[in-house]
């Protein structure tokens, strides 16, 4: 009992420390790059924040998974260095005991990860994208904002206003530049107003100048205007890639197993069971070296978990592009990933080493 409390203790507090530095270093990173995406216009600058609470709520399941791995690397290798676990050993706790316990502190974590990857994972994916999809798909004027060249929905209009009203109703210093039919034009005036004819919106523009060339003779032909008139688009929203395996259900992927769906199921069982094999591999890879101090147990922890999860993409990829079979690759690569853990850990426990005399069960893990 003493055992599997002080054990179980001491993860807690390790996981808990291990998952705020990552939740925060997660959430900075993923913060510059949506403040990077609000600048290029992909997405609202109003929604930044919400766009970075479901994209770090989709990757939480990767970020438990990482916290718990280092917890159980960082709690073994301090017992180690401080000899604690010679104490457990000579008192009939062999490696492979540590196992039970670890798994009872695991398990909410492994079912929070289950649930994270198999139902949130496919939910934020998709209110994510209907945040950008509703961004992108406004009208050409909601898209417009002061100081800035912005490109319109269909990438054939360009616009640049120097200054607007409270309003937005009226501005100065209008620039549009437009590719269409075979003609380029470039339409610049002093004031610009936004008025509704006929229930389709124009933008009026007054005094300005309007350059028109053709693409296949290269003519072109200047005027002047006192005010002309320009037809701007009414919003719609984009039809985008909504039925993208990223944001279908885990269900429906199973009801209609086509290969870009099986590629995203077996990305996110991959997240289930890679949690389940990472808590073999802290136990069964752990072990201090007093010639390269703490630190290597953390950084073999990080390669052999980037390692992994490489492993994890490029099957999907596979399996997107029919390289291989959904089935024979999580087979393969999840199975002997748990065998091998499982058997390394049990001839660390058994003290079977290359070059040294079968021990005894107690012996070997003392």
């Amino acid at each position: 009992m003493l055992f599997d409390s002080s054990l179980r203790k001491e993860l807690g507090r390790s996981f808990g420390a291990t998952l705020v530095v990552l939740i925060t270093i997660v959430m900075t990173v993923m913060l510059i790059r949506t403040l990077g995406q609000a600048t290029r216009g992909t997405v609202n600058p109003s929604e930044v924040m919400l766009v970075m609470g479901f994209v770090v709520l989709g990757h939480l399941s990767t970020i438990l998974t990482l916290s718990l791995f280092v917890a159980i690397t960082a709690t073994l290798t301090r017992m180690y260095a401080s000899s604690e676990m010679v104490v457990w050993f000579a008192s009939g706790q062999g490696l492979l005991s540590f196992l039970k316990p670890t798994l009872r502190f695991a398990w909410p974590v492994l079912l929070a990860v289950t649930v994270l990857a198999l139902v949130v994972w496919p939910w934020s994916n998709q209110q994510t994208r209907e945040l950008r999809d509703r961004y992108q798909g406004r009208g050409d004027i909601e898209r417009v904002s002061p100081g800035r060249f912005i490109e319109s929905a269909g990438g054939q209009r360009v616009f640049f206003i120097d200054k607007d009203t409270p309003g937005a109703n009226t501005g100065s210093n209008i620039f549009i530049a437009t590719s269409e039919r075979g003609k380029e034009t470039v339409t610049s005036a002093q004031n610009g107003r936004l008025q509704t004819i006929k229930g389709e919106r124009f933008i009026i523009l007054d005094n300005g100048q309007r350059l028109e060339t053709e693409l296949a003779t290269r003519q072109t032909r200047v005027s002047e205007f006192v005010e002309y008139g320009n037809r701007v688009s009414g919003g719609g929203s984009s039809p985008g890639a909504r039925h993208q395996p990223s944001v279908t259900p885990t269900l429906t992927l199973l009801r209609q197993p086509t290969q870009p769906n099986l590629g995203e199921l077996s990305w996110r069982l991959g997240l289930v069971l890679a949690a389940i094999n990472c808590v073999i591999i802290a136990l069964a890879a752990t072990r201090v070296n007093p010639r390269v101090g703490r630190s290597a147990g953390l950084v073999f922890a990080l390669f052999a978990f980037a390692s992994y999860y490489n492993l994890l993409t490029f099957g999907e990829s596979w399996i997107r592009n029919g390289r291989v079979g959904f089935v024979p690759y999580v087979v393969a690569l999840h199975g002997s990933i748990f065998l091998l853990a499982m058997g390394w850990l049990l001839a660390r426990h058994k003290g079977w080493f290359v070059g040294r005399p079968l021990r005894g069960w107690r012996g070997g893990a003392a």
